[in-house]
């Protein structure tokens, strides 16, 4: 016998927490003679591929042989697709994908190595296969990964080792950070030696924690210096509560005093992964897409109570309304039709048709100032549209990068942004001429073999807005966990700041005073970080900082309409200042509202 060849049968055969082995499956049939994983795909926070099985926190990874089937069922409320996301260069059947469906599907595995699977339309969903080599020692990642966009890199490279743990933490709750609990920040992975490029093995937890920091000291949470205007609504997708059985609860932040104060879970419709949010003309009504779902739910902002929940297709992502007429749009990210845009009557009182943009499965889209335009990035055909409601048409659709998942839009709507997840590119798009006018590349400073950083660096961009006075863009990033701040001016990246794991949601919000302040989100973490994008208020973003960190969990004095029972303030995605005061939208804004703002913020973009 090979040496570590017994040893490695073993290591197949058990789960390995810290260094100790329990002699349990994992993730692998039991069944005599039998080489097969089991994915069940679910609505449940961490563990949306889920083999059943905990491997040091995680239950979507599993350890199996050349020939395994690996079988994916559905659980969940909405449509999934299975999607090789990382996998061995050279790996014969490879990319694996299907389209987006509840129903089983299977693929067999047969080249050595690590391969990942991903759905489409939810990109955080993650489940994991080592097939191993057992005539090898260390469980085999293989020589090369390939990325589904093509990239190529060592097993041994910074990206690799980066996505790896991106991995382990997306999976396990208990790798989020937690600031209403916790002190330190600790990250947990199987204690387990791999081998990587040139046949290297290594300990997968010593070089992770060698080269990523680990138990380190939670920044204190600080409130602003300056208030914000009105109230700031944050998605905590993924906490948990009483009277459910499916995560999510809306979360109300006050600017005033930066406190929760109110929790809405809407447990008499089991609200599923609250994702999006926008609200009507007059601020009164929240409307929030349940991403896993196939329904828009409609609540009041006063006093959380639900008004209504309308069916209108599978995984509604994102929404917002039109400025001229207070129609409400819906993006059906699931729905691979190319009419998969919703369009409902004001206060969302029922469906009034679905709007062809030729494209299907739309994402985060952006709508404009006068109510003209709207902008969608179409995620699977790697593409952009952009439609005109005078015209009632699809005037271009726009080539962009891999998974372009949002948009954010200049505030007299010139150009447009597209955030390209899996490129880490932003495409410029002329509005007008529908013409590219500059990708900008999020990972020119970085060499993704070494690691090394010359600048500003962002990965897996996701939500991308540009500030009412069109002075900076915000993109947060959930790989390399940091926020971009780019110069629309220029179209240049000037500034980065940190962020927590699972990067996600902004937008921008009045600041008491003048100026804006923009709220970030993170999915994997229970705060809120508060941007300040021109401290100084010359109109340069140069100088852009995080001037607060705000807790995102219930205090005592919070209202709410369940008790929140797990994950607490976690899982932060779409964000909803209120007021909204983009260009379009604020000057729409009753006088109550109105007498809160400065002038600037009344009439944000000039016309010259």
């Amino acid at each position: 016998m090979k040496k570590g060849l017994g040893r490695k049968r073993l290591l197949i055969g058990c789960v390995l927490v810290g260094t100790v082995a329990a002699v349990v499956p994992a993730a692998v049939s039991d069944r005599s003679g039998e080489n097969e994983v089991n994915f069940s795909l679910t609505d449940t926070p961490g563990r949306w591929f889920d083999t059943g099985v905990d491997i040091a926190g995680t239950r979507s990874l599993a350890v199996a042989t050349s020939g395994v089937r690996v079988k994916f069922s559905g659980e969940s409320n909405t449509v999934h697709t299975r999607t090789s996301l990382i996998f061995p260069a050279g790996a014969a059947g490879m990319p694996f994908t299907t389209e987006p469906r509840k129903g089983g599907d299977e693929v067999t595995l047969t080249t050595p190595g690590l391969y990942v699977f991903v759905c489409g339309i939810h990109p955080f969903m993650l489940g994991a296969v080592i097939v191993d080599d057992l005539g090898t020692t260390g469980l085999d990642l293989g020589e090369k990964i390939r990325l589904l966009n093509g990239i190529e890199v060592p097993t041994s490279s910074d990206l690799a080792t980066r996505l790896l743990r991106t991995f382990f933490i997306a999976t396990n709750p208990a790798n989020w950070q937690d600031y209403a609990s916790a002190a330190k920040w600790h990250v947990t992975y199987p204690n387990v030696d791999v081998r990587i490029t040139g046949g290297a093995v290594v300990n997968l937890p010593a070089v992770l924690d060698a080269r990523y920091p680990n138990n380190i000291d939670l920044e204190p949470l600080n409130n602003p210096t300056t208030p914000g205007v009105g109230e700031v609504w944050v998605a905590t997708q993924f906490e948990t509560t009483s009277g459910k059985t499916k995560p999510g609860t809306v979360s109300a932040v006050s600017g005033a005093t930066w406190q929760v104060t109110r929790k809405v879970a809407l447990p008499s419709i089991n609200m599923n992964n609250p994702h999006n949010m926008w609200t009507d003309r007059n601020q009164n009504l929240i409307y929030v897409t349940q991403w896993f779902d196939h329904r828009l739910t409609v609540f009041s902002r006063q006093t959380g109570a639900l008004v209504r929940n309308l069916s209108v297709g599978e995984s509604p992502a994102h929404v917002m309304t039109r400025t001229d007429t207070d129609q409400v749009h819906v993006t059906n990210n699931g729905d691979a039709r190319p009419d998969a845009v919703m369009e409902l009557s004001p206060l969302a009182e029922g469906v009034e048709r679905r709007i062809d943009i030729q494209r299907g499965n739309p994402h985060a889209h952006w709508m404009s100032h006068d109510g003209r335009t709207m902008v969608t990035p179409n995620v699977f055909t790697a593409d952009s549209s952009i439609y005109d409601f005078l015209l009632d048409r699809t005037n271009f659709v726009v080539g962009t990068g891999n998974i372009p998942l949002a948009t954010g839009m200049m505030p007299n709507a010139t150009k447009y942004y597209v955030a390209n997840f899996l490129d880490n590119t932003i495409t410029v798009i002329d509005t007008v001429s529908g013409v590219v006018l500059k990708t900008i590349n999020l990972i020119a400073n970085y060499d993704p073999v070494s690691g090394a950083i010359s600048g500003p660096v962002g990965a897996l961009p996701i939500q991308t807005p540009v500030a009412p006075n069109g002075k900076s863009m915000v993109t947060a990033n959930t790989l390399t966990g940091t926020i971009l701040v780019t110069n629309p001016q220029t179209d240049t990246v000037v500034a980065m700041l940190g962020c927590d794991p699972g990067c996600h949601g902004v937008q921008y919000g009045a600041k008491q005073g003048g100026g804006y302040y923009a709220y970030v989100s993170s999915k994997f973490s229970n705060r809120l970080l508060v941007v300040d994008p021109d401290p100084n208020g010359d109109g340069n973003p140069v100088d852009a900082a995080i001037v607060g960190r705000v807790g995102l969990f219930a205090s005592g004095s919070t209202l709410r309409d369940a008790t929140i029972t797990g994950n607490e303030g976690m899982g932060g995605q779409g964000i909803l200042p209120i007021p909204v005061v983009y260009n379009g939208w604020v000057q729409n804004l009753p006088q109550s509202w109105k007498d809160e703002l400065e002038p600037a913020h009344l009439d944000p973009f000039p016309s010259p």
